[in-house]
This record gives structure tokens, C-alpha cells and sequence, in this order.
């Protein structure tokens, strides 16, 4: 089938899930322009800052993105193209932007509190808990695995000795991105300088930042950036929200818009046949489509670490309510054109007999390399924007979801009994200092051992998260019916994921093929991830009925 076909009935899909399907969710949940958000009324000048529409969206979409919706697209592959593309459209719209809308919109609504606490308030505190213990387990993971992702591509020199000048050139650009931000926060929102100007500004230097990056490459170690990275990652942290994070996700997803464009550039101008086959099948060397395939295509559809970013940092800078349905909403639906644009270059682009030999973000930038041929553009120089790209976004997440696990740690200790625990653990440098040990400590590789667990827990977050936010809509007299089925679906292929991989540990390890230090507290962490999941569940069962109970008795009084 020809891609461009593939390609544009996706695109008018999205676009009208976004049109018609997010203006139903906006009327339907009372989105109201003249109500103060929390970024207007708790102006801060550092966490709480109202942010025009679009930087704001730059600083959302480069955070929730990632490196997630290239790598997904590209796993997923081994099951055929119709499966991927149907679950990046649907789940996008139904799943992953209804997720996202509805988490920004309940946070927004809370004073830009966190799902964590709105969990509390709806649920109870034994419900917060554990909704925090899925929280701090998925961002924690994250953080370290992406500060071994960043510092692995960066890293300057191979096991030979031999220098690798497109990763050294990936690491100068990206610290050069920020010094860059800086320039680009100071004008932007000290000089309030006009918005246009400013991102042309921005994307001279990202231009700059590549170009010096090629020019004088970095050849650190692994271990070096790991520091540096764990540094970078306490300042940022802690650092105004309008200094550092928002104008460097900004710059960062011009990278993003731009990779993206020069991909729908070469699929229009070739017009190629997709290679990779619609279809293979419903069990693929062992991988069963059902769980697999909505486990590994997370941000490109749905992610429950969206909604701990929606709820945590991005409600706390939207300047006005009608601006939720164009950054949650639409944020989504662009990363699902993102994973759409990989799962059609890489399928029309890369051969398909080496799809299994490299790992996805390389199969991708070959992909993008093998466009640029017939362009006359220097190879070379396209794989190494393409990796840094790649990178940059792998950044931009580590970064946020930093400051995100402090602000669910200060938010969290706030009410604490102990005095003294409380003062001390709701300090902003205290507690981003206990997060950059703890995921010094993970990245140096204690999270490997249940690194297999990240994708399952993260999807079962997302349903946590959809049951949350319809328990609250169900309380403030709001329809919430539309999240239930996501809700469940969700939950199901979460905790299918869970027993497969406690089934294979088990056999492994009974088998002797495993270790107690892998399998074995693998299946100490799923079993004890079950529990919890089935007691929030339970939880949020009993909140969900005892409103509807409450619902039903007024209604009946006064029939």
C-alpha cells in the first residue's frame, strides 16, 4: 500500500478527533476562559508562571515526548503496520489525548495539584499512597534509564579507544542548548520580546549549537556524563520554571517539528510502497499482540506518565482554560502524528530484513538517511541532527520528570505529622538532592534488574490515572463515562502484562535458567505491584459508588 494513502487518512483522523472529539470533551466538562487558573491566581514567578499558549506547548509536547514515540512504533513493527497505525489513531484520540485533557483539566481545577493529591481527595489517603508508589516507581525508573540512554549517546569513546565524533558532537550541541535556553528564557520573558522574534531567535541557535557541536565534539565517558547529567538534572530541578525547562523544551521541539517535517517531505516527494507487511500475525517469536502491542506503543498512544506531567508540571503554567484543550488534547494528537510519521518511514525506508539488528532510534535515523539520498544532503550530517534530535528529546524528559518527582515529594510531605520530616522534606534542595543520589544509584544499573517491569507499570498507571480523574468528574457532577472502557482496557492489558511476566520469571527461575537478583525480585516486585494495583482499585470502586448512590438518592427525593 502506498504510504502517502496510509499517511494522510491517519492525519484527517487525528485531526478530526481533535476537532470534534476534544470540542465534546471541552462542552462537555465546562472548560470556562474567564476562570482564573492556578497559574494566575498562585503566580509565583518559579513553579506557578502563566505561559503564552505557545511556548507553553513546545515546553509540554518536548516533555511527554521523548524518545518514547520512536522507539514504540519501531518494537512494535514485528506485528505488521495495521495493527501499529490503528492503535496510534484510536488509542490517540480515545485513550492517550482523552488521558491527557482530562488529567490537565482535573489538575487545573485542584490548583495545580497532582493526580497524587486529587487521589487523596477523592479517594482517601490510603489511596494517595499507593497512587504515589506507582508514581515514584514509574518516574524514578525513567529518570535513571534516561540518564543511562543520554549518557550512553553521548558518551565519547568506544571500548577500543576509538573516538566517536558523531556522539561528541551530539553532547557539545546539547550542552550548548543550554546556554542557548538561557538566552532564549531572558528574552522571552524578562524582555518580553515579540513571540515570532523570539522563536526565530531560537531556532538560529539551534542552528549554532549544531554547528559548533560538529565542529569541537566532546569525547567524555559514560560515567563523566552520568555526573554531569546528575548535576545538570539538581539545578534544573530546582531552577525557575521560566529560566531553564520551559525555553529548553521549547528549543527542543523545534528539533522534533523539523525531523518530523523532513520525514512528511520525503514521503511525499518518493511516494514509496510500504515494505513492511500490514500484518503478521497475533503471536510473533513469542510476543503475543495482546499485551505486547499496548505496552510498547505507549506515548504514542497512551502513557500514564502524560498525566503525571499534565497534573504536575504543566497545569501549573496554562494562562487560561482554553488553552487546555489545544495543549493536553493537542499535544497528544501531534505525538501520535509523530509515531505515525516513524511507523511509516521506517516501514517504507529501512530494510526490512535488518529491522531486527539495531535498535530502534538507529533503524529510524537510517531510515531518515536513506530519504536524504535522494536530496544530495550529506549523510553523515543528517544521521548526526537526526541522533541528536533523538537525544535532546531524551534530555528534555529527564530533566522534567526531576522536577515532577519533587514536586510529588514536596506535595506528598506537606501534610506530615512530624514537624521536622515535614520542614525538611518539603525543602526544595533537600529533596531534589535525595532524587539525584537515589537515581545516581539506579542509572549505575540497580534499575536493569526490573527494568522489564517500566512499560507494564507506566500503562497501569495510565489506567490508574483515567480512574482517578473519572472518580472526581464523577464527584464534581461531570460526565466521566467516556474514560471507563479506556479505563478498563487499559487496566486489563496492564495486568496481563503483569501475570505473563511473573508466569516467565517464575519458570525461568524454577527452571534455574534465572537469579534471585533479576527473576527472583522481578517476582517480589510484581506480586507486590498487583496488590497495590487491586487495593487502589478496589478503593476507587467503593468512591465511584458511593457517589453514584448519593447521586441517585437526590435524585429520587426529588422526583
Amino acid at each position: 500500500m502506498n504510504a502517502i494513502t496510509i499517511f494522510v487518512i491517519s492525519i484527517v483522523a487525528l485531526f478530526m478527533g481533535y476537532i470534534f472529539y476534544g470540542g465534546w470533551l471541552a462542552k462537555t466538562w465546562g472548560i470556562n476562559p474567564n476562570k482564573k487558573t492556578p497559574a494566575v491566581k498562585s503566580n509565583d514567578n518559579d513553579d506557578y508562571v502563566p505561559t503564552e499558549r505557545g511556548i507553553l506547548f513546545g515546553h509540554h509536547f518536548s516533555s511527554i515526548a521523548g524518545a518514547s514515540p520512536i522507539s514504540g512504533p519501531v518494537q512494535a513493527a514485528i506485528f505488521g503496520w495495521v495493527p501499529v497505525v490503528l492503535w496510534i489513531v484510536l488509542g490517540g484520540i480515545f485513550f492517550g489525548a482523552a488521558q491527557d485533557f482530562s488529567s490537565l483539566f482535573a489538575s487545573i481545577r485542584n490548583n495545580g495539584k497532582s493526580l497524587v493529591a486529587i487521589t487523596e481527595k477523592n479517594v482517601g489517603k490510603y489511596g494517595k499512597q499507593l497512587f504515589l508508589i506507582f508514581a515514584l516507581f514509574t518516574m524514578l525508573f525513567l529518570i535513571a534509564s534516561f540518564i543511562d540512554i543520554v549518557a550512553s549517546a553521548f558518551e565519547g569513546q568506544a571500548a577500543d579507544g576509538t573516538k566517536l565524533v558523531q556522539s561528541g558532537a551530539s553532547a557539545t550541541a546539547s550542552m550548548l542548548f543550554i546556554a542557548a535556553s538561557l538566552v532564549f528564557g531572558f528574552f522571552t520573558h524578562r524582555l518580553r520580546s515579540n513571540f515570532i522574534v523570539s522563536s526565530f531567535l531560537g531556532v538560529l541557535l539551534i542552528v549554532l549549537c549544531i554547528a559548533l557541536g560538529l565542529y569541537f565534539p566532546l569525547y567524555f565517558s559514560k560515567t563523566t556524563w552520568i555526573i554531569v547529567l546528575l548535576i545538570y538534572m539538581f539545578f534544573a530541578a530546582i531552577t525557575p520554571v521560566w529560566v531553564l525547562l520551559q525555553p529548553r523544551d521549547y528549543l527542543n521541539a523545534f528539533l522534533l517539528y523539523g525531523m518530523c517535517f523532513f520525514a512528511i517531505v520525503g514521503i511525499f516527494y518518493k511516494h514509496p510502497q510500504m515494505q513492511l507487511a500490514p500484518f503478521y500475525g497475533f503471536n510473533i517469536a513469542g510476543e503475543a499482540l495482546f499485551p505486547v502491542l499496548f505496552i510498547t506503543v505507549t506515548c504514542g498512544a497512551i502513557s500514564g506518565f502524560h498525566s503525571l506531567i499534565c497534573s504536575g508540571t504543566t497545569a501549573k503554567q496554562v494562562k487560561s482554560e482554553k488553552d487546555i484543550k489545544f495543549i493536553g488534547f493537542g499535544g497528544m494528537i501531534l505525538e501520535s502524528i509523530i509515531a505515525l510519521v516513524v511507523i511509516i518511514v521506517v516501514g517504507a525506508f529501512f530494510d526490512q530484513s535488518n529491522i531486527y539488528k539495531a535498535v530502534p532510534p538507529v533503524i529510524f535515523a537510517n531510515a531518515l538517511v536513506n530519504i536524504s539520498a535522494g536530496f544530495g544532503i550529506d549523510t553523515s550530517v543528517v544521521y548526526t541532527v537526526i541522533m541528536l534530535s533523538i537525544s535532546a528529546l531524551a534530555f528534555t524528559t529527564l530533566d522534567t520528570s526531576a522536577r515532577l518527582v519533587r514536586y510529588l515529594l514536596q506535595e506528598y510531605f506537606q501534610d506530615f505529622s512530624n514537624k521536622f520530616i515535614q520542614t525538611k522534606l518539603t525543602n526544595p534542595y533537600i529533596v531534589t538532592a535525595i532524587i539525584v543520589v537515589f537515581s545516581g544509584i539506579l542509572a549505575l544499573g540497580g534499575y536493569k534488574a526490573i527494568w522489564p517491569l517500566f512499560g507494564t507499570v507506566n500503562q497501569l498507571l495510565a489506567a490508574l490515572a483515567l480512574l482517578t480523574v473519572s472518580v472526581w468528574l464523577g464527584r464534581m457532577g461531570k460526565k466521566y463515562k467516556m474514560l471507563i472502557f479506556p479505563m478498563i482496557f487499559m487496566l486489563s492489558v496492564a495486568l496481563v502484562a503483569l501475570m505473563i511476566l511473573l508466569y516467565n520469571n517464575i519458570v525461568s527461575l524454577v527452571g534455574g535458567f534465572g537469579t534471585f537478583f533479576k527473576e527472583g525480585i522481578q517476582i517480589i516486585s510484581i506480586i507486590a505491584l498487583i496488590f497495590l494495583a487491586i487495593n487502589l482499585i478496589l478503593d476507587s470502586i467503593r468512591a465511584l459508588w458511593g457517589f453514584y448512590r448519593e447521586r441517585k438518592t437526590i435524585e429520587d427525593k426529588y422526583k
